[in-house]
């Protein structure tokens, strides 16, 4: 829409906006943050847990070669070692699983927050066009990543090779000492190859959340004519919403017009304003503002009381002073007195 009318996306996105592209699963979040924690993770795993992982896996080790001098060779006695290597191997790599269903879940929650959304699976027939799923092998986007792993796999190879290459003149006492002893070397030097990639990985996951972000940022922009649309939508067509309120008005002026004939006395100041008293002594506390009006409803007023020989009494201050209070109302205490000597006047006439 926005390359159709030639505006540019300036306007940040609006809240309604944003909504929707959670809704439908379009939301700032980085693989890299997901591979940076996963891998932190195992790596502090497997210094905690290695020590247990050898042990259970020298057992399995020792089971094994204990059984292959007094096992069958049938297909029961192999299916059953086959059971038994089978759960050892699962206690041993159970903690492993876990950490990576755990790790895996707080990588992404973090990232977005509480979302579920259902449009994702939505059958989409644009994802089965050969062309434009051509065009996403040589998109801007697809470029960007694929310089992206270049430069991680570069840079991690770059790591490895220098931190190995610091460690080559100690390996060549390697054959000089026992087994125990090179495994440890080994180990170690493994383990400060992860450390520095994971150190990298961390840094460039970073670097990608932000960019991510900030792509995502960029793609919800919108443009004032969007704006404007967003706002019809949500808030209503500013005409239509006039005419409703016109139309509201006309409905209450209609029925406190029919007020009036009921009223027991329309006060007046004689220009301008008109306003319409009733009292049931049964029903009302103080007497009630039942129609008000200025000018030309003022005149409306008094002509459909003087149909309807409703008494029109003229006192300035008492007119200027009820106009001030809503329909509906009963008038205020300070001026029972005055609406009183009113009301007297009014029913001394009618008797």
């Amino acid at each position: 829409m926005a390359e159709e009318s030639g505006q540019e996306r300036t306007e940040q996105a609006t809240e309604k906006r944003r909504q929707d592209f959670r809704e439908k699963g379009q939301v700032a979040q980085s693989k890299e943050v997901a591979t940076a924690a996963l891998l932190t993770s195992s790596l502090l795993l497997w210094v905690f847990y290695a020590r247990f992982f050898w042990r259970d896996l020298e057992q399995l080790y020792l089971q094994l070669l204990g059984s292959f001098g007094s096992m069958e060779l049938t297909a029961a006695a192999v299916m059953h070692l086959g059971w038994d290597m089978g759960l050892v191997m699962a206690k041993v790599l159970w903690p492993v699983f876990l950490m990576t269903l755990v790790i895996g879940f707080f990588a992404s929650f973090l990232q977005v927050g509480p979302l579920f959304s259902t449009k994702v699976f939505m059958p989409d027939l644009n994802k089965f066009n050969p062309i434009a799923g051509m065009s996403k092998f040589i998109s801007k986007r697809s470029a960007i990543e694929l310089v992206k792993s270049l430069a991680k796999v570069s840079l991690i190879g770059l790591v490895a090779y220098k931190t190995v290459a610091a460690e080559f003149d100690k390996s060549l006492n390697l054959p000089l000492v026992d087994l125990e002893q090179t495994l440890l070397f080994l180990a170690q030097v493994a383990f400060l190859v992860m450390g520095k990639t994971c150190g990298i990985i961390i840094v460039l996951a970073v670097i990608d959340y932000g960019f991510t972000k900030f792509e995502m940022e960029e793609k919800m922009k919108m443009t004032k004519q969007e704006i404007k649309e967003e706002y019809k939508d949500t808030e209503g067509n500013p005409q239509i919403k006039s005419r409703i309120r016109s139309l509201q008005a006309q409905m209450a002026r209609r029925r406190m017009m029919a007020e009036v004939p009921k009223a027991d006395v329309i006060v007046t100041n004689p220009t301008h304003l008109s306003i319409a008293l009733s009292y049931r002594r049964e029903e009302m506390n103080a007497p009630t503002i039942v129609a008000k009006g200025a000018d030309h409803l003022a005149f409306r007023i008094r002509e459909i009381a003087r149909e309807n020989k409703v008494p029109i009494v003229e006192n300035k201050p008492v007119a200027r002073a009820l106009y001030q209070q809503e329909v509906g109302e009963e008038i205020p205490e300070g001026m029972f007195t005055a609406v009183a000597e009113i009301l007297a006047y009014v029913y001394s006439l009618k008797k």
